[in-house]
């Protein structure tokens, strides 16, 4: 019997994902990368693995699958993976209520707990305790480093039998079992087109008349910190509350996003909800703002980053805020408040997209999902 074969167009976490998965089940796998190294929203982004973001259900089971898988590539391939857990902070009677309103309402199903002041800055010393009314605390939470995991994860799936990447090679065309760029070509039963924020180059009349659009987003890099100082879990405050849909199971959710509307009318406009993260080097990475449309501006705005700044000292208090980096990311999201875009073009081809800021959560479970479903 003949070795079945994929061509995987891409080197983001969604493309890692459908590799491994493929290569598991027996699958012979080239992976074709426009640049040399992954440098889209997959090494942009905070390093999350995020279930508590995410709904009871699909979703969530998911993330814990994508957890799991994160956990064994770390081992693999060698790169940082902690389990922090997670702190989301409560500074208003009305934040500590949609706490206490989601810890009942997960009892039972996930690990959720209300923390005093006292307990809350024990998990963290990175939380301010000025005003601390408690803290939402969740186990599940996985931080890596993705400017490293992900070049790690595709070294080591390049190293696996049946797998190729070929970098610096971008592919304008898809003619039947078929992707050309330039000259040159290759061939496969299947093709899967994981090309993340680009939607411009292969299928645009299919990307045309999808529910999907682009999400911009402004984040900074604080400095190694001194003496080996650690945050401990990554800290959220109030409005990552009305951010993640995870939430959406408070009653009151619905009334901190008015006052918030009131109160954050500019961070509001501007997407921002602040989260802080800490990778194994020690440096912290913070953000972030959320700006939607296919005319995103290639200038970052400073006061995007001072108001992220601003809000994250209201919160949280570190050793040195010296900035070493600033950037913005861009990946796809869709708009009809999907959690994936998977769309088969053809008996050959395959697009898998729409991730929004979810692709460090969900990719790699989704990938098993997707090659799950195409049978034997």
């Amino acid at each position: 019997m003949n070795q079945k074969s994929a061509i995987v167009i891409g080197a983001g976490i969604v493309s890692m994902s459908m590799t491994r998965a493929l290569q598991a089940k027996g699958w012979k796998v080239t992976v074709i990368e426009r640049h040399p190294k992954a440098q889209g929203a997959s090494v942009r982004n905070f390093g999350m693995v995020w279930p508590v973001g995410q709904p009871q259900g699909p979703a969530f089971d998911r993330a814990i699958r994508s957890r799991e898988i994160w956990l064994e590539m770390s081992e693999k391939a060698g790169f940082f993976a902690e389990k922090t857990g997670s702190l989301h902070l409560a500074y208003t009677d009305l934040e500590l209520q949609v706490v206490e309103e989601y810890v009942a309402a997960m009892s039972g199903i996930k690990s959720a707990e209300l923390l005093n002041p006292e307990q809350t800055v024990k998990k963290s010393p990175a939380a301010n305790p000025k005003g601390l009314k408690g803290a939402l605390w969740t186990e599940e939470e996985v931080i890596v480093d993705p400017r490293e995991a992900i070049f790690k994860t595709a070294k080591y799936l390049e190293s696996l039998p049946n797998v190729e990447f070929i970098w610096n090679r971008t592919v304008s065309r898809i003619e039947g079992n078929t992707v050309y760029s330039g000259q040159k070509s290759w061939s496969a039963d299947r093709i899967f087109v994981c090309s993340g924020a680009d939607f411009e180059t292969l299928y645009p009349e299919i990307f045309e008349a999808t529910p999907i659009t682009k999400c911009k987003l402004q984040m900074m890099r604080l400095v190694k910190q001194p003496d080996n100082w650690r945050i401990g879990p990554p800290l959220c405050a109030g409005l990552s509350f009305i951010h993640y849909k995870g939430f959406q199971v408070a009653p009151s959710l619905e009334k901190l996003k008015e006052v918030y509307h009131h109160q954050y009318p500019d961070l509001i406009s501007w997407g921002i909800h602040v989260m802080v993260s800490q990778n194994g080097l020690g440096e912290l990475t913070i953000g972030d703002s959320h700006e939607y449309g296919l005319d995103l501006s290639p200038f970052d705005r400073e006061d995007v980053n001072r108001m992220i700044l601003d809000f994250l000292k209201g919160f949280a208090q570190f050793k040195d805020w010296k900035i070493d980096s600033a950037w913005h990311g861009i990946y796809p999201k869709m708009t009809n408040g999907a959690t994936e875009w998977i769309q088969q073009i053809d008996e050959v081809v395959t697009i898998v997209n729409g991730m929004g800021g979810n692709g460090m959560t969900l990719s790699f479970g989704l990938g098993e999902e997707v090659v799950a479903g195409m049978g034997e």
